[in-house]
């Protein structure tokens, strides 16, 4: 058969078939590309490497010569679908940056069988040798890769997704973290060369006065420094003293504590607490349109020591300003898609903004952009209203803002408070089209409106059946009887400030075994980051987080928590803090427990690990002791 195609002449393209062997090679050539392009072969050929696939890294030699943070990659296997996202993202970074050498081993022998099967060739036929070849060739030169690429697209868009949901998670905790509330505050802006930029705020945020302090260049400055603190504090009078934990922030921690301690400045006697607040973002802030327009005249550290003093009076308000990229609390957040990350984020925002709701009559235009239906427009022109008018007297007065019509209001109004305003109801979470409904209420419990809003006890007494209907069902009347009973109420947790050891200030202070109170500043899928006082975070591996079996970090943990952990490592060189949250002492695991095992390859054996990260985000993983699936039950099925 082949024979009849042999044409020495040359053809249209300059060459010709010369023998058997090149016209069967033809043939073969034409079989693979046919096979390639069937979607039914690509997909069993891209299922086979989903389902069935090994990702496989190994360490660059030129690029592995010193230290690297992906050191627990360089002889590394998982299976392709049980991998976690974040070890993918490490593993992807690892490659870009030329670390790693990553691919997707398969077993050929087992799905070329099933290519054949699926396009009804059978063996024993004069071409089923050529055709085998084929198959082969199919298999190696195009399919295989092509459905490599097909899989690890799909592992980073899954991976993104979990990422972005586990960064969404971390600013959602962080936005709602516990405010200070209207008080006035000092903001300290730490530095060594140029000096503590102190500030202080009024109970509102407004901005009341900015000094220079010099506490690490010599005696001399250090007592100037304590005079002029003190004086500054005594003339302001604060009820905290908020320092950024950036470089030299528990050293200046430390000396205003000290200092304000020594003239009696204490929470005791009615002096300030002092209290380290995150910076993260605050440069980001500080060199912004927004913090220009705010502060125009103000030096741009000025305005990062305002931004510290103003998160711990409402963290939503001052947050709602920073792109929440920069606010780091994301796992991988430059590796995963941008536009779905933005996108995630800014949903993430407003409905944290339009949760705790907004004050109408101090909210900036920032604030009040990210209220449903208003936008950045709507919402200068209502603070320029505002300005013009003074202070809107009720949420109907908002309708004499031009450009807000009556749909804006009937979306918007449900999330602005006024409190003092002309309705009862104004501070409240209860929208304005309820307002006849409340009266009504009011009355079938036999008082008037001013006298229900705000008593729990004859809220409790309302009857949440009896008006049920035209459009009201009863979660929203649930809902409208809660905001009765406390109109207004922050959903956010009380305040409390943290307790760092005062005799830990680095990561030379710490020792194994130490005992700290520290505050969850990120929680991603294989633990959670924790402030303990020394600059840098420790992280409390999955497996440390409690003295059961935890799946999912975020089910024990989250942003903004205050955990009591021990140190388990120091690891001064790559600056690493392995931590525990478990109680010391904790039992062994039950009987019936089984330790982690790592997972599976072909054949049924543990997959070959590298030894434990030694450093950076991407190591992280399992930077702790244990394991993910460390003392649960059900490790074996977990393994699977």
């Amino acid at each position: 058969e082949a024979a009849a195609f042999v044409n020495t002449a040359p053809d249209a393209a300059g060459g010709g078939v010369p023998d058997v062997e090149a016209a069967l090679a033809g043939a073969r050539d034409i079989v693979a590309e046919t096979l390639s392009e069937t979607a039914d072969i690509r997909a069993l050929v891209r299922d086979a490497f989903f389902a069935e696939g090994m990702l496989c890294s190994e360490a660059v030699p030129d690029k592995t010569t010193g230290p690297t943070k992906f050191e627990q990659y360089y002889a590394f296997r998982e299976a392709t679908r049980d991998i976690p996202s974040h070890r993918f993202l490490a593993i992807r970074r690892g490659e870009r940056e030329e670390v790693l050498r990553v691919r997707i081993e398969v077993d050929a022998d087992a799905i070329r069988p099933r290519i054949a099967a699926k396009v009804g060739w059978k063996q024993g036929t004069p071409f089923a040798a050529q055709l085998d070849l084929a198959i082969a060739d199919a298999f190696r030169r195009l399919l295989a890769s092509a459905a490599e690429t097909d899989v690890r697209v799909e592992l980073k868009l899954k991976s993104d997704r979990a990422a972005v949901d586990v960064f969404a998670d971390n600013l959602r905790h962080l936005l709602l973290s516990a405010p200070l509330g209207t008080k006035s505050v000092v903001g300290i802006d730490p530095g060594l060369r140029t000096g503590c930029k102190c500030v202080a705020v009024d109970a509102t945020g407004k901005f009341l006065e900015t000094m220079t302090i010099y506490p690490s260049q010599g005696a001399a400055a250090e007592e100037r420094a304590r005079r002029e603190l003190v004086a500054f504090v005594r003339r302001h009078a604060p009820v905290a003293v908020a320092v950024g934990n950036g470089t030299a922030g528990r050293e200046t921690e430390e000396f205003t504590k000290r200092t304000l301690s020594a003239e009696g400045l204490v929470p005791t006697a009615g002096g300030p607490f002092v209290m380290a607040v995150s910076e993260s973002g605050a440069s980001v802030y500080s060199a912004s349109e927004v913090a220009r327009d705010e502060f125009p005249d103000l030096d741009v550290t000025v305005r990062g020591a305002i931004s510290i003093a103003r998160r711990l009076q409402d963290p939503l308000a001052e947050l709602v300003k920073i792109d929440p990229k920069a606010i780091g609390v994301g796992q991988y957040q430059h590796d995963v898609h941008q536009p779905l990350l933005a996108k995630k984020l800014e949903e993430v925002v407003e409905s944290c903004v339009n949760h705790v709701g907004v004050e109408l009559n101090t909210a900036s235009a920032f604030l009040l952009a990210r209220v449903a239906g208003i936008g950045p427009s709507l919402a200068k022109k209502i603070v320029a209203h505002r300005e013009k008018h003074g202070a809107f007297a009720g949420r109907q007065a908002l309708l004499g803002v031009a450009g807000l019509g009556p749909r804006t209001f009937e979306q918007a109004a449900g999330f602005l408070r006024v409190h003092g305003g002309a309705h009862p109801l104004d501070a409240s979470a209860v929208h304005p089209e309820r307002y006849p409904l409340v009266e009504r209420i009011a009355a079938d419990v036999g008082a008037s409106l001013p006298e229900l809003v705000g008593n729990a006890r004859l809220a409790s007494s309302i009857r949440i059946d009896k008006y049920v209907g035209d459009g009201v069902g009863e979660p929203t009347l649930r809902d409208i009887v809660a905001e009765l009973g406390k109109p207004g109420r922050d959903p956010r947790a009380s305040f409390e400030p943290p307790k760092f050891r005062d005799d830990v200030m680095s990561l030379e202070d710490l020792r194994p075994g130490m005992a700290l109170e520290g505050v969850v500043t990120n929680v991603t899928a294989f633990g959670a980051f924790v402030d303990v006082g020394v600059h840098q975070d420790g992280l409390v591996h999955v497996s440390q987080l409690a003295d059961r079996f935890v799946k999912d970090p975020k089910d024990v943990v989250k942003v903004g928590d205050k955990l009591t952990v021990r140190v388990l490592e120091v690891d001064l060189p790559r600056k690493r803090i392995s931590l525990t949250a478990k109680k010391e002492g904790a039992p062994p695991p039950q009987r019936g427990q089984k330790p982690e095992r790592p997972p599976r390859p072909e054949g049924g054996r543990p997959a070959a690990r590298a030894g434990k990260p030694k450093g950076g985000e991407a190591a992280a993983e399992s930077s702790a002791p244990g394991g993910k699936f460390s003392n649960n039950p059900f490790a074996k099925l977990l393994g699977r």
